[in-house]
């Protein structure tokens, strides 16, 4: 018997529910496999792209500007929580797709304009809408796609002057123009000629090319914060170095200074990677998507005209490239302060030890003299008790003297007094014992 998610048994009378325990998460990750489809577009065609940062904050007014033109155009709007949203509005198509830390705006039109390149796909887009989009603009793209012939002097005039970059893309099925320029509008400014392209083939490029746009502006945005912040690692570098000389100079160096310098050295590096460390994160990320779709185009040459993926990765390497330097010198410079200080922890642990050795060498000898001390006054302890007795012991003699015993004093006292100190001597280190036994 299998039963299904639902029921244990389907044919008993009473249906018992599975003891399967469904994770909340299973409709949400299974969808996930269907968001951002690409589009299916019919040639000729043109589309205007753009790509805005947005914050968690913007949001709401992100979804509340989109509820706005619904409204206007009198269609169903996306819900609250919804990562994408892919509505036609009778005049355009409308793609909007919320990414982790960007949004991006797809407007599709059937057909051409009078001119390349002329705003054709958001020309019944209300102005004052397209004007307050909220976010900050990252990426804008007009892209044309039809299946006629252009010629050199046409590109030449569609791309402005600029110079313009193409190969021929998914297995001799269109030709792919573009210069990954800012242009007069604003906008970059892509063009595709399709020969053999469906629908689907013909979404799927489309896609492909905007996502290569949109990818390398966002992982460019790390390359000014690593030009700018080259310099102060330049000096936090420096600084350690010169900490280290320091160090070395044995005779002069304040150890509990140069541990403080340290720390606050470490301080300021460790700030500085937590302040960085997602941003250099994103580009390495955004890097490999757009290595990935230049992949997947397949290019294969025009004669004259230098290939999308031969410029892309020239260009785009080496921002990326001074990025991840800078995330080197960072971790290199975070190993290199935990070594100095580890070393310097090290001196001043053998400084402390010196020290404590000293302290225990004063104790030691300390402890010898105050032995020396407590034997004389051991000795000096007996030779009294002695005295003491020797002057009961005279006392004795004289009262055996009055009571007629005839006794020589002088012998008696004389043959007394080692006795005497034997027996005190005893009875001293018999004390000592009985009182370091109580001790212990």
């Amino acid at each position: 018997m299998h039963p299904n998610l639902l029921t244990a048994n389907a044919n008993a009378v009473n249906y018992e529910r599975a003891n399967i325990v469904v994770s909340p998460l299973r409709q949400q990750i299974s969808q996930e496999l269907h968001n951002r489809p690409s589009p299916q577009v019919n040639v000729p065609t043109s589309i205007t792209h753009l790509a805005v940062r947005i914050t968690e904050q913007e949001r709401d007014l992100e979804y509340q500007q989109i509820y706005t033109l619904c409204q206007r155009y009198n269609v169903n709007p996306p819900t609250c929580e919804a990562s994408c949203y892919y509505q036609d509005f009778g005049g355009f198509e409308l793609r909007w797709e919320r990414h982790l830390e960007f949004s991006s705006y797809s407007f599709i039109r059937k057909g051409l304009g009078k001119s390349l390149f002329d705003g054709y796909a958001t020309e019944f887009l209300p102005q004052e809408w397209f004007d307050n989009i909220i976010g900050e603009l990252v990426s804008a793209v007009n892209l044309v796609m039809h299946e006629a012939e252009i010629s050199e002097q046409a590109l030449y005039h569609a791309f402005e002057g600029h110079q313009v970059l193409g190969s021929n893309v998914a297995g001799d099925r269109a030709n792919v123009y573009t210069s990954f320029k800012l242009h007069s509008d604003g906008f970059s400014r892509i063009l595709i000629q399709s020969k053999l392209l469906n629908s689907y083939q013909a979404g799927r490029l489309i896609q492909r090319m905007l996502e290569i746009e949109t990818y390398q502006m966002m992982a460019l945005l790390s390359l000014p914060i690593a030009r700018s912040l080259s310099h102060k690692v330049a000096k936090m570098e420096n600084d350690l170095v010169a900490i280290n000389q320091q160090m070395a100079d044995s005779d002069k160096v304040n150890d509990g200074e140069m541990l403080d310098k340290l720390s606050e050295l470490a301080g300021k590096t460790e700030q500085l990677i937590a302040d960085i460390s997602y941003r250099f994160s994103a580009t390495n990320a955004y890097y490999e998507l757009v290595c990935s779709r230049l992949k997947q185009l397949k290019e294969t040459d025009i004669a004259g005209t230098e290939r999308i993926n031969e410029f892309v990765t020239r260009r785009l390497s080496p921002g990326i490239r001074t990025c991840q330097a800078l995330s080197v010198r960072l971790e290199d410079l975070t190993r290199r302060i935990a070594r100095a200080s580890s070393l310097l922890r090290t001196r001043v642990d053998l400084t402390i030890e010196q020290q404590n050795q000293q302290l225990l060498s004063a104790i030691n000898q300390r402890g010898v003299v105050q032995l020396r001390l407590q034997q004389m006054v051991e000795g000096v302890s007996i030779a009294a008790m002695a005295y003491y007795l020797m002057g009961l012991l005279d006392y004795v003699l004289n009262a055996m003297k009055l009571s007629g015993f005839s006794v020589n004093k002088v012998m008696v006292k004389g043959f007394a007094v080692p006795i005497i100190l034997l027996s005190t001597w005893l009875l001293v280190r018999f004390a000592i014992r009985y009182i370091n036994k109580g001790k212990g």
